[in-house]
């Protein structure tokens, strides 16, 4: 796929400055990918939505650079500028996706039950299972080797990449994006104590999960099902990869979770929140909207204002380290004679 300059600037809805002193400076140059302003050449298009990256513009062989007005007057090549060059980039990366398509038609070795119900341009990739009252809306897309179980409902122009699982009962909203090896309503960590001798009687886990509409999951994520009510993932939330959401969990709409982050069981995490890699949340507490959580932070409990939270312990020199460890492991003794010395000065008052 190519596209000139202009086709590209009316798709970002950007405007085009063409510098005439580039070697491929035309409005109708052809672009045929993207690529960072250090490995660009001509024919591909650069952007730029870091300022640390400035430096790298004067000397990029991009065709043209994806760039906000402010930096514009130091672009020497030609220049696609709008207020958010990193959405321009996104639009343009969509724009030129060379993606397959997740499946093609209905595979002659899917097994779909008889009763299952099919909407138009439905896809269904090889060895695929579709159990019994399941419904496929117009344009859902399943990957090769999914298994989508009893009464699954998957709303319109969702796709589901290859190996994933969906338990009974799930539904999914539309335009939804689901990456391999995903596992959504599996059972939840339900069990009850039997004796002192840790012996373990499993709870059935008797809800579902209902995911909204756009909703984006990231390979090998894992979505339990609620114990008695449903696990509920709300519109426009976006998952990275190797996430855990226990039971009962409700995440709001358009939150935004990274790699590897885990949240226990009925908690509740309000709307356009963003939660970093390996993120710790604690079960039966509750988060505000639009709260942030930097990488490793651990939260323990409820948190009723909106802000940025962290406690993950940076990286250090291994010395460096050990000293402050050393530290922390005095600190009850210090505190114990800090208290003893006041005890001392209130009495000598």
């Amino acid at each position: 796929m190519s596209y000139t300059l202009a086709e590209i600037a009316k798709h970002i809805n950007a405007k085009l400055v063409v510098a005439q002193s580039s070697e491929c400076s035309a409005a109708n140059s052809i672009i045929s990918s993207l690529a960072t302003l250090a490995n660009a050449k001509s024919g591909q298009v650069a952007f730029l939505a870091n300022s640390k990256y400035v430096p790298q513009l004067s000397s990029t062989k991009a065709s043209a650079v994806i760039v906000s007005p402010d930096v514009l007057s130091q672009c020497p090549v030609s220049a696609l500028v709008m207020d958010n060059p990193y959405m321009g980039y996104a639009l343009l990366a969509n724009l030129l996706d060379t993606t397959p398509a997740v499946a093609s038609g209905i595979h002659k070795s899917a097994v779909i039950a008889d009763d299952v119900i099919l909407g138009d341009n439905v896809s269904i990739g090889a060895n695929s299972v579709i159990e019994s009252g399941a419904r496929l809306d117009d344009n859902v897309s399943i990957g090769a080797g999914c298994f989508i179980g009893e009464k699954v409902s998957i709303g319109k122009g969702t796709r589901l990449w290859s190996n994933i699982s969906i338990y009974h009962h799930v539904v999914i909203g539309q335009g939804g994006l689901i990456q391999a090896n995903t596992v959504i309503g599996s059972d939840g960590f339900g069990y009850a104590p039997v004796n002192a001798q840790y012996k373990w009687h499993k709870i059935p886990q008797l809800g579902s999960v209902v995911i909204g509409d756009h909703v984006e999951i990231g390979a090998s994520t894992t979505i339990d099902r609620g114990a008695l009510e449903n696990t509920i993932i709300k519109d426009g939330v976006i998952l990275d990869n190797q996430i855990q959401i226990a039971h009962n969990v409700i995440i709001g709409e358009n939150t935004a979770m990274a790699a590897c982050s885990v949240i226990a069981g009925s908690t509740v995490i309000g709307k356009n929140c963003t939660i970093a890699g390996l993120v710790g949340i604690n079960g039966h507490i509750n988060i505000t909207d639009n709260c942030i959580f930097t990488g490793m932070a651990m939260v323990t409990k409820n948190i009723t204002n909106s802000g940025v939270y962290s406690s993950g312990m940076p990286a250090a020199p291994n010395k460096e380290w050990n000293k402050t460890n050393a530290r922390v492991k005095r600190l009850d003794s210090l505190t114990k004679r800090i208290k003893a010395l006041e005890t001392l000065i209130e009495n000598q008052s």
